[in-house]
């Protein structure tokens, strides 16, 4: 079992910068995958980044690429996701997970969750 905890949300204006960090409770395993998701009121929850093992592979879809970057420092057992250039449409609960396996980007892709963590954009 792995407990992850995310923090670093919050309110912001339009074109702010936030840097989400999730911390997990030990090492999630020599291979697997880290990736964060979202949800807003009345909406399925949502791909927004996700990162390989020893980082070197990164994806993100259209609506967040070149705004969002997903780095992991697996020594501190921690994931970051830098939010540049915020706008109100990004406002939702973000969520970190660990991979069941080396990859994923789809929610079922995704073994642990964390509790999550708000973000509110205003314009």
């Amino acid at each position: 079992q792995v407990q992850l905890v995310e923090s670093g949300g919050g309110l912001v204006q339009a074109g702010d910068s936030l840097r989400l960090a999730c911390t997990a409770s030990r090492r999630t395993g020599r291979n697997n995958g880290m990736g964060w998701f979202r949800q807003a009121p009345g909406k399925e929850r949502e791909f927004v980044a996700a990162i390989s093992w020893n980082g070197g592979r990164t994806d993100y879809p259209d609506s967040v690429k070149g705004r969002f970057t997903i780095s992991r420092d697996n020594a501190k057992t921690m994931v970051y996701l830098q939010m540049n250039s915020l706008q109100p449409e990004d406002t939702a609960v973000y969520y970190c997970a660990v991979a069941r396996g080396v990859w994923g980007v789809r929610a079922p892709d995704y073994r642990y969750w964390g509790q999550g963590t708000q973000v509110t954009v205003s314009s």
